[in-house]
């Protein structure tokens, strides 16, 4: 993976670099002094990493972030590194796969870059093979249809990883942004059931390509994590779709009875 180091501490930087250049996995190591020069990188060159402060002159972490997700194409794995703890909530929001507090051992960057790691392998492989199960007779991948903000947009299915019911709407979930759209959630998943989407609440679907690990509540409920770190509750309601996650489950069958 190629990681970018974006911090305005020359110090921090330097040890960032150093403990990158260890590992095996890391072919290739950029580093910003600022938000402002890391987005010039970024046109530049793709990254599958960056490793950014939040505080920093004109333009904060939080602020470039911000900058990334208006762009077409999905934001590197952020991890933050920073000093201030305050802004963690802030920082998964905006989908952080980590977030590491200044001063940091080598041990905590490498658990951060195994974590990132993870979650582009997982997102590449999610990706590739929805979009191989999107292709119509033609070849030609299908789109979806959908009016927000006046327009008619046409999206790809396999980019969209949730969608929630927020009143008479439902907003569709994508890595790199969002969409709200004037729909109910139980038109919405019969229409978009041929895309690999399950209903796991009566106000939430999310797309099955993108399920990364599931855990039992004492509730009778579950836990469902997606690439990203998003978490939804599956309700005993809707447990039996689970199955529809994987073709086969292999030393699960007590659990696996969920979806029987």
């Amino acid at each position: 993976m190629r990681v970018l180091v974006v911090d305005d501490e020359p110090l921090a930087r330097d040890v960032l670099v150093k403990i990158l250049n260890t590992r095996s996995d890391v072919e290739g190591v950029q580093t910003a002094d600022d938000a402002v020069q890391a987005l010039e990188c970024l046109k530049n060159e793709p990254f599958d990493v960056i490793l950014l402060d939040i505080e920093m002159p004109e333009t904060s972490g939080l602020e470039m972030v911000d900058l990334l997700m208006k762009r077409s194409s999905p934001p590197p794995a952020i991890v933050f590194v920073t000093a201030y703890s305050q802004h963690a909530v802030a920082a998964f929001e905006k989908h952080a796969v980590d977030y590491v507090l200044k001063p940091f051992s080598e041990a905590r960057i490498h658990e951060a870059l195994n974590t990132a790691a993870h979650r582009n392998d997982t997102e590449r492989a999610a990706k590739l093979v929805n979009a191989l199960s999107q292709l119509d007779k033609t070849g030609r991948a299908r789109k979806i249809a959908i009016k927000a903000k006046g327009k008619i947009l046409f999206i790809d299915p396999n980019e969209v990883m949730s969608a929630k019911a927020e009143g008479n709407y439902v907003l569709l979930q994508q890595a790199s942004g969002s969409h709200l759209v004037r729909e109910s959630i139980s038109t919405l998943a019969d229409k978009l059931s041929p895309y690999g989407f399950i209903r796991i609440h009566r106000s939430a679907l999310i797309n099955a390509a993108y399920v990364e690990e599931i855990q039992p509540c004492l509730t009778g409920e579950y836990l469902l994590r997606l690439a990203g770190g998003e978490e939804f509750t599956v309700s005993r309601t809707f447990k039996k779709n689970l199955g529809a996650i994987a073709d086969s489950w292999v030393g699960t069958d007590t659990f696996a009875a969920v979806a029987e």
